[in-house]
């Protein structure tokens, strides 16, 4: 056996691979602030209307189609070079726009920014799967929901502090954060064993049981940004509310899904997934049906902040119960599906809801179709957990 074989996972890879995590989520959170300053500066452009929000999504589409590429290419030809390869990547196309002018080329720019993502947050969550068994693996994807959560809360201050002190384009310079990251990448972490062996059968996905969960996550990625992406309208439906009382309810939101990820930290050796699903999905049934009832703004925060707590324990639960299922020589694949699915609800939430407007008779009504749709799920989830194992007992 090589001596990186025999390496074990400490704390400091977790912390890391975390760190790696944090760099997707970036992508979008950081822009929020400059977004009024883009839309005065390229108001003059057609369809400027479309394209300044594409040019915020578009990242997380491409994590969405190329999730599960990124994936395959890691199972084939190793982790660690390529995750270190992706951030230096990130980070050089991710300040491009800084130089632009042209509205375009920024989203061009934004493309390449989101292929990056797609290898980062898939191989950073893989490596995670590769390096903690049992206990220590639910301990670090926690952690790492959580994290990324609380991080949204400062890198909306960063940029739009970048974005006051040097214009539009000053956010577009978090992106070489990525650097010492990879340098770090490079000198602390190993490449799993299971990679290293190259011989031995075929390794095919376990369809029957991972196609289900990904449909789940699917639908946890679309109530989880449904109320990040309406927030605004959302408030609005119960009082006149200004941007910066938008941007603090938006943090307290983020902080419920920490402590959603912290609830799973303390349900996780009991529970079996299915009855977490029920848990989350009975969450987002009152978050969302006391949305869509509420008239009073201090209520209307209060159901937010339950979808929070909902999408934090989701999250964890549902990559958890998918790690547990793949095999180690395709979990690079399946980890990129289930991370595509995800940022996949991200992209199509904005979509679905304003589809639903007309048939559903606006906001108010929408939200209230949600809440239905999610107490349905937690009945069958609650129907499945009958006898089902616990999270711990599925390794």
């Amino acid at each position: 056996m090589s001596t990186q074989q025999a390496t074990e996972a400490r704390n400091i890879h977790g912390i890391i691979l975390v760190l790696a995590s944090v760099m997707p989520a970036m992508a979008i959170i950081s822009l929020v602030p400059v977004m009024p300053l883009l839309g005065r500066e390229f108001g003059p452009v057609p369809g400027s209307k479309a394209l300044i929000p594409i040019a915020l999504t578009v990242p997380a589409l491409c994590v969405a189609l190329f999730s599960a590429p990124a994936g395959w290419l890691s199972d084939r030809i190793g982790r660690k070079m390529l995750l270190f390869v992706a951030l230096l990547g990130y980070a050089a196309i991710g300040i491009v726009p800084f130089f632009l002018t042209d509205l375009r080329q920024i989203i061009g720019a934004r493309v390449g920014l989101g292929i990056f993502e797609a290898v980062i947050m898939t191989v950073a969550t893989a490596l995670i799967g590769d390096y903690y068994k049992g206990a220590a693996r639910e301990k670090w994807i926690g952690i790492q929901i959580a994290v990324v959560s609380v991080s949204a809360i400062f890198l909306i201050a960063i940029g739009g502090a970048l974005g006051e002190a040097i214009g539009s384009r000053g956010p577009f310079l978090m992106y070489l954060l990525a650097v010492p990251i990879a340098l770090m990448v490079a000198w602390k972490l190993f490449e799993p064993a299971i990679i290293e062996k190259t011989s031995g059968p075929k390794v095919s996905l376990p369809w029957k049981a991972l196609l289900p969960l990904l449909l789940t996550t699917l639908g946890v990625g679309i109530f989880f940004y449904t109320t990040i992406v309406k927030l605004g309208d959302i408030l609005l439906l119960s009082s006149d509310v200004s941007p910066g009382a938008i941007g603090g309810i938006g943090a307290l939101f983020n902080v419920g899904v920490m402590i959603g990820a912290i609830l799973f930290g303390k349900l996780k050796a009991k529970s079996s997934g299915p009855k977490l699903l029920a848990l989350g999905m009975l969450l987002f049934a009152i978050g969302y049906s006391g949305m869509g009832l509420s008239g009073a703004l201090p209520m209307t925060v209060v159901f937010a902040v339950i979808t929070s707590l909902g999408a934090g324990l989701l999250l964890p639960t549902m990559l958890t119960w998918v790690m547990n299922i793949l095999p180690g020589k395709v979990r690079g694949r399946g980890t990129g599906l289930w991370t595509g699915m995800f940022f996949l609800g991200q992209f199509v939430a904005p979509l679905v809801a304003v589809a639903l407007y007309g048939p559903a008779g606006g906001l108010r009504n929408v939200l209230l179709v949600y809440g239905v749709v999610a107490g349905v799920l937690m009945v069958v989830a609650a129907i499945a957990s009958r006898g089902a194992k616990t999270l711990t007992q599925e390794h």
